[in-house]
């Protein structure tokens, strides 16, 4: 991985509604959709991706602002051992950066943040057939009910970074 190339992987919801927000913008190379575990008592499999970015086109901030605002980064639900709001990092200097972005972002809301970071351990990818998910079915009433609002808010928060031909089925006249 070159010097301008990075990755970060990012968990909080379905990884079909993590994928399509994070593919969706422009600087993001690959988005790949699985399951992140990390150590200790987050040792088991939780939804997420791994955002492969080039740091030239989007900042590492930009992400984990994005990650913040497009799932429940405040609510500690039930799901949450399925669902973990997590950022997860590959390195030590990545934690340290991960951690402040989220604290310099609690002001933005009205709860206190749950999202934690913790190391990235291990990754098992999504079986072929629900991978590129809204990509694939942009269509299918799940995307329509679940995604679409996330990248209709994408559009509206953060445009400058939206590659608006990766959510061409969303009216772009919105942001």
């Amino acid at each position: 991985m070159d010097s301008k190339r990075a990755k970060i992987a990012l968990g909080g919801g379905c990884h079909w509604c993590t994928e399509a927000v994070f593919q969706s913008l422009k600087g993001v190379i690959k988005v790949e959709q699985g399951y992140v575990a990390s150590v200790e008592e987050n040792s088991s499999f939780s939804e997420a991706v791994i955002v492969h970015f080039n740091t030239e086109n989007i900042a590492l901030k930009t992400l984990i602002e994005i990650h913040l605002h497009t799932h429940k980064s405040t609510s500690n639900h039930s799901m949450r051992s399925k669902y973990r709001s997590a950022v997860y990092v590959f390195s030590e200097e990545q934690k340290r950066v991960s951690e402040y972005i989220i604290k310099y972002f609690q002001k933005d809301f009205g709860h206190k943040l749950i999202t934690k970071v913790y190391p990235f351990q291990s990754f098992k990818a999504s079986r072929e057939a629900i991978q590129n998910y809204y990509q694939k079915n942009p269509n299918k009433p799940f995307c329509k009910t679940f995604i679409d609002p996330k990248l209709k808010y994408l559009l509206q928060k953060f445009s400058y970074q939206v590659n608006k031909s990766k959510v061409s089925c969303i009216d772009t006249t919105i942001a």
